[in-house]
């Protein structure tokens, strides 16, 4: 046999040995390796706690914006930020010079219609007098019937001339009043016992309250007790009562809870980037004067709990195996696989059929995995409550699987060979 003979033979005998090698190592690894690769977690028993988060900010419970009626230039402040003020007392003063003015004018023209009613009421009294004496006359016949009706006309008019000088006496107190309350409202006083929060003004600036009163000074009334107003998105304000307890932390103490209650859930929506939050408030005590109106706080409700609950984590929950995935794990010939695909269909579908408190979830006995139905409780985002069904603390649940390379090479083979 030639040389060329010998290397085609050798080669063939060749690739024979490599093909024989490809089937002997891919029978073992058919052999040994499981169809199907489980990603499993632990049934257990521990804490499971539903809550709703939120933000809100801190307020005093009672605030008051202490602002001017009138206008003018600041003169005194007789208070600054953080001044415990009392019901009454003197905060600020206006400069009082043109409203003394205006009283010393409108007192002037009180006296001045005082004056002006006495003399109404003298040209009355004669004008009385002197058709009294027109009537005596026109009795005997000896004045003419033109001169008593102006005798009569006169006192008429001297009557309503008194009538308003009257009117006039009134409008001149009344304009006194004016001027004399509006000297009083120089003094901006504080409308109830609090602690200042905030100054706007300072000494020599004007204020105009021309349109609307200016806000001079905010009063908190009491700091030891605040509020949060909390925005709680529509899809968690049913699950929040009064009286819940709530729970928050404020950035000026990192890792600090602090404690409310829930006083009540405002009735009003706010719409914000077609958001819809509801103000839940909460009460909270302040006796060390921690907390300040203004702060940002992060609000926890818890609205269940359960301390030793069977939970399940949710990712079996979601583990939802296709048809591929489905025949693989039943060990199917290629041909049962139209089969096996209505099986799987079914299998998930029953997911979505299963009423809100229920769920499939695939549990792994030795190597194979199994749908069990099983009744949901309350989760907490990472782990569900199980409250219904056949599964056992300690039992493996599959959160994820895939196909083993065996049948990847299965598959190699029946594709090139």
């Amino acid at each position: 046999m030639s040389s060329t003979g010998w290397r085609r033979t050798g080669w063939v005998g060749g690739m024979a040995l490599v093909v024989g090698l490809m089937v002997v190592y891919y029978s073992r690894a058919e052999g040994k390796t499981p169809p199907v690769r489980y990603d499993t977690a632990t049934v257990d028993r521990g804490p499971v706690v539903a809550k709703v988060t939120a933000s809100g900010t801190l307020s005093a419970l009672v605030t008051v914006q202490v602002g001017s009626q009138v206008s003018g230039r600041i003169q005194t402040l007789y208070a600054d930020f953080n001044s415990h003020v009392k019901q009454g007392q003197l905060l600020a003063k206006i400069d009082p010079r043109l409203f003394q003015a205006d009283v010393e004018k409108a007192r002037a023209n009180d006296v001045a219609a005082e004056g002006d009613l006495a003399k109404a009421q003298a040209q009355a009294a004669d004008a009385q007098r002197q058709l009294q004496r027109s009537k005596d006359l026109f009795a005997r016949k000896l004045v003419a019937q033109a001169d008593y009706d102006t005798a009569r006309a006169n006192a008429d008019a001297a009557e309503a001339a008194v009538e308003a000088a009257k009117g006039a006496v009134q409008q001149a107190k009344a304009a006194l009043d004016q001027a004399q309350i509006n000297l009083a409202l120089t003094n901006i006083v504080s409308p109830t016992d609090g602690i200042v929060i905030s100054r706007n003004v300072d000494v020599g600036q004007t204020v105009a309250a021309s349109f609307q009163a200016p806000t001079i000074f905010v009063v908190a009334q009491d700091l030891s007790k605040m509020q949060v107003d909390t925005s709680v998105a529509e899809a968690d304000i049913g699950r929040l009562v009064r009286g819940m307890p709530a729970t928050f932390t404020v950035d000026a103490y990192p890792g600090t809870p602090f404690t409310g209650t829930v006083r009540e859930i405002r009735n009003a929506p706010q719409t914000v980037q077609n958001v819809v939050t509801y103000d839940a408030v909460i009460d909270v005590n302040n006796p060390d004067l921690r907390l300040k109106p203004g702060m940002t706080a992060n609000v926890t409700f818890v609205w269940a709990q359960r301390d030793h609950a069977l939970r399940v984590t949710n990712a079996a929950l979601r583990f939802r195996p296709d048809a591929q995935l489905f025949a693989e794990m039943e060990g199917a010939p290629p041909g049962g696989r139209p089969h096996l695909q209505s099986v799987a269909d079914t299998a998930a579908a029953d997911g979505d059929a299963d009423a809100p408190n229920q769920r499939t979830i695939w549990i792994l006995r030795g190597d194979r995995a199994a749908p069990v139905h099983v009744e949901i409780g309350v989760s907490d985002g990472t782990h569900t409550e199980i409250t219904g069904g056949n599964l056992h603390a300690g039992d493996r649940v599959v959160i994820d699987a895939e196909a083993t390379g065996a049948n990847a090479a299965r598959g190699f083979r029946r594709g090139i060979f």
